[in-house]
């Protein structure tokens, strides 16, 4: 014990130490980005775009050394020449430039996470220090090379898989925790895999499939700087519930520059909070769409059945059917999207009326002339109604709104639905978005582009801006007394308009439904309809993507049970197929079963092993009233996982038409169990944090908890999503489900009476 004692307090000294140098950086951060946020908004525009620059730098540099503060240090590595190196979050150096700690992601670094007996690559030891704060608390040794280990090692510091198992035993929180001191060999080639191409990774619950692909976010951002910083990396999860309990991952690692959202919130501007049940959602998730949106663009370029006339300054002219078809035609070979050639249109059209007048009034038209008979026509209601209706500009919200609210357009648009189809997406233009709507919406926005007319209020915006940086420009120059040539003021006002605030990578990307991405990283991969497929590799022209998921887990009906039907129309044999087999959450008697209850109901479920299992891990509770027995036992697991030490969570699980009843009485299970304040308190909880909660199948998806009771298993198997849905229920617990069932059980499930 006094050798433990004393290797704790030796690495308290280094640790220590680290820590100072991390409160010095954040120091010399803090207080250059508050001189440069000093300066004000003075100077020259040169000074004002350099100083907007170095603000954003010193801030994004301040957050990330914020964000490193729990765990800075968790693993030490003895090599074989003797070096010592400490493995952490973030490098630090001293101010000579000497290493102190390496980065995770460095290749010095690799070693901590694939080194093993049969292959130590160089390292003697490998130490894992477990932190409270900044205290070391407690530190376990593998050692790779007991030859050439010195004679003096304690062996009461020598573990196996202490720290990695501890973990997995913490109680859970509101928030996802990263597991950068735990990786495993197997994990950490999946998280330095190659840039290029799409990387998928197939792997059954609590496999790890989420923390993987966060660090391996981390691992790119960190190897492949030079070109992620420029383009940014998109992270789409299932659900903003999934987004919150991951968002501090990225940060701790070393990386806030990541866009996070989910299909749902893929455009600026468009609230998608409406929900469409699973038939529905199925057809809206085809790929058809992209033809049919197409189709109903085209609808919007019509010549008209007959001439239509107007008149001119007293002159009558006439909108020819020839003509327009004409003008149609040139307008699509500009092969700009709708709106944007339809200025094209509307100027050849203008064009040929002009030259009708020019024949009707036998007169020479001079090109002031011209110009002012243009603008005449372009003004004239009837002339604007006649262009209008031969094409048409429309947003896409307008354009799938006439979609689902107008038969006929859909009919014309989307001939390959059966009439019983057709019915299933009819509703109100006022209804709500809902996540299958996006991928429409956003093939829409693809072919229609920018509405000119907006394109030319924003113009008449930008020329006055540039009017008001001129004369700004030329103040400048005459209070400064630099007008004598060496630079104009059109130069000035040109610099100053490239001055505004620099914004980051990650805030240009979130605002820019065209902006493309460097790398994507998709969670919960297997619930993407092919449309929403479609949609995001829009996002990644090299077709860089992480996706992780697993297709027997699969939920929505617009989903998918194979990664080859998913990917390879978008993807083609750009995609490569890696596998986690070894499950970290779940107990091995809990996993077992629920492959047992998938594998009977036929889900493509992958090869798992269970690294630990947990003693009465799976309870079965024969009830003639579930609810009431489901609420019992969820409130006695709480008095057990959170009322104890403040800490943990669980879940009750259920089809959604019994969550109302199963929260109205957990409320009064938890407070007979815990009494009115401290029932009060978890009720008061916000539901990103709550520690106690009712959700549906789809709702936990993706989240983990100490323990879950699972409510009539048969009746969530028969819900919206199916055996993938009881699956994905039976799966959440790191440490105990139960399941309270008044009918049969599922095959799989044995009740031990």
């Amino acid at each position: 014990m006094a050798g433990r004692q004393d290797e704790v307090a030796r690495e308290q000294v280094v640790v220590s130490r680290l820590y100072a140098r991390l409160d010095e950086l954040r120091a010399v951060a803090r207080e250059r980005l508050a001189g440069v946020r000093r300066e004000g908004p003075s100077g020259s525009p040169q000074n004002r775009s350099e100083r907007d620059a170095f603000a954003t730098m010193y801030a994004d540099r301040t957050a990330r050394l914020d964000a490193v503060e729990d765990r800075l240090v968790f693993g030490r590595l003895d090599l074989d020449d003797d070096e010592v190196r400490y493995v952490g979050r973030l490098g630090l150096t001293d101010d000579e430039h000497r290493s102190l700690l390496t980065d995770w992601r460095a290749p010095a670094a690799q070693a901590f996470y694939r080194a093993t007996a049969l292959h130590p690559d160089g390292v003697r030891r490998r130490r894992h220090l477990v932190t409270t704060g900044r205290t070391v608390s407690g530190l376990e040794d593998e050692v790779l090379d007991l030859d050439a280990v010195h004679d003096g090692l304690d062996a009461s510091t020598l573990s196996g898989e202490g720290a990695l198992l501890a973990s997995l035993a913490a109680r859970r929180t509101g928030r996802m925790s990263d597991i950068v001191a735990t990786i495993q060999g197997e994990q950490d080639r999946i998280v330095r895999d190659d840039l290029g191409g799409a990387l998928v990774v197939q792997g059954g619950p609590g496999t790890g499939k989420t923390a993987v692909a966060l660090h391996r976010a981390a691992y790119l951002l960190y190897a492949h700087r030079k070109v992620l910083e420029r383009s940014g990396v998109l992270l789409v999860g299932p659900s903003r519930a999934f987004l919150r309990y991951i968002d501090q991952v990225l940060p701790s690692l070393g990386e806030t520059g990541v866009v996070a959202t989910t299909i749902a919130e893929l455009l600026p501007g468009v609230r998608a909070d409406g929900v469409d049940d699973g038939a529905v959602a199925e057809v809206k998730g085809r790929l058809l769409w992209r033809s049919a949106v197409r189709r109903a663009v085209r609808a919007r370029e019509r010549v008209p059945q007959h001439d239509v006339a107007v008149r001119i300054d007293g002159v009558d002219l006439t909108v020819l059917r020839r003509d327009v078809r004409e003008a149609i035609s040139r307008a699509r070979r500009t092969h700009k999207p709708h709106n944007e050639a339809r200025a094209t249109f509307v100027r050849e059209m203008l064009s040929r009326l002009v030259d009708q007048y020019r024949t009707r009034t036998d007169s020479e038209l001079s090109e002031h002339d011209v110009a002012v008979l243009t603008d005449d026509l372009r003004s004239d209601r009837d002339v604007r109604v006649a262009l209008n209706l031969a094409w048409f500009p429309i947003s896409p919200e307008k354009l799938v709104a006439d979609l689902w609210s107008k038969p006929h357009r859909l009919a014309e648009a989307a001939p390959e639905l059966t009439a019983a189809e057709r019915r299933l997406l009819r509703r109100s233009p006022e209804a709500a978005w809902t996540e299958s709507d996006v991928p429409i919406l956003d093939e829409a926005a693809e072919l229609l582009g920018e509405d000119d007319s907006v394109a030319r209020a924003e113009a008449r915006a930008a020329e006055a801006q540039r009017a008001a940086d001129l004369a700004y420009a030329k103040d400048v120059l005459e209070s400064s007394g630099a007008g004598g040539g060496l630079v104009d003021a059109e130069t000035l006002a040109a610099r100053f308009a490239d001055s505004g605030p620099v914004l980051t990578t990650a805030e240009r990307a979130a605002s820019d439904r065209s902006w493309t991405y460097g790398h994507v990283v998709v969670d919960e991969a297997q619930e993407l309809s092919p449309m929403a497929w479609h949609a995001l590799v829009r996002r990644v022209p090299t077709r860089s993507l992480t996706i992780v998921g697993d297709v027997a887990q699969t939920s929505s009906a617009a989903g998918t049970r194979s990664w080859q039907d998913a990917l390879d129309p978008v993807l083609r044999d750009g995609w490569r197929l890696a596998e986690l087999t070894v499950s970290y959450r779940t107990p091995a008697t809990v996993a077992d079963a629920a492959q047992r209850v998938a594998a009977t109901a036929g889900l493509p479920v992958s090869p798992l092993t269970a690294a630990r299992d947990v003693e009465d891990a799976l309870v079965l509770v024969k009830s003639a009233e579930p609810v009431a027995d489901a609420a019992r036992h969820a409130a006695g697991l709480a008095v057990e996982h959170v009322a104890a030490d403040g800490a943990g969570r669980v879940a009750v699980i259920a089809r959604e038409d019994a969550v109302d009843a199963l929260r109205t009485g957990l409320a009064e299970a938890l407070t007979t169990a815990l009494g009115g304040t401290e029932a009060a308190r978890l009720a008061d909880q916000r539901p990103e944090d709550a520690q106690v909660l009712v959700l549906t199948p789809r709702e936990a998806k993706g989240l983990e908890f100490d323990a879950v009771v699972v409510v009539e298993p048969t009746d969530v198997a028969a819900g919206p999503g199916g055996w993938g849905d009881l699956y994905v229920a039976m799966t959440r617990p790191t440490q105990r489900l139960v399941v309270v069932h008044e009918g049969e059980l599922p095959p799989g499930l044995v009740h031990d009476g």
